[in-house]
């Protein structure tokens, strides 16, 4: 008899529990988040650029920071000039406005030239890191940019 009473102030406390947790468990419905749009306007200017794997940035016959590309409502104005995707301003387009792979550069009067676009954060700070050849120019350089937004 001793047996069953300790068997019994185990037992129903046991399925109090089960019953307690069993109850508490419920299903939440996960919205999904729907990814904003990258808006990229503004001025930008380098902070970073290399060439074929090699930093270039402080190279002595170039001075990147003078140079800086301004996005507006769908177009690109280019100051001071730099080996670059193109040489004059026209109108850009993200392949994807929400999660963007490419950046589209249409030069005024010119074909439209495409390269790989990263949008990351960086120590908190956005950055947009532009892959490309120069063009016109060597084929086998390849240049990346790494741009941060002016304040």
């Amino acid at each position: 008899m001793h047996n069953m009473k300790f068997t019994r102030r185990f037992f129903i406390p046991c399925i109090l529990l089960t019953i307690m947790v069993w109850a508490s468990c419920k299903v939440d419905k996960v919205s999904p988040v729907t990814e904003s749009v990258k808006d990229i306007s503004g001025t930008w200017k380098v902070i970073k650029a290399t060439r074929n794997g090699t930093d270039i940035t402080a190279y002595n016959g170039v001075d990147f920071s003078q140079f800086s590309i301004v996005f507006k409502s769908g177009t690109y104005t280019l100051n001071n000039r730099l080996p670059f995707l193109t040489d004059t301003s026209g109108t850009y387009s993200l392949n994807d406005p929400q999660y963007p792979m490419q950046i589209s550069f249409a030069p005024v009067g010119e074909t439209a030239i495409k390269t790989d676009f990263v949008y990351p954060i960086v120590t908190g700070v956005r950055n947009i890191d532009l892959t490309f050849s120069a063009n016109p120019g060597c084929n086998s350089n390849i240049y990346i940019y790494t741009l941060q937004k002016v304040n």
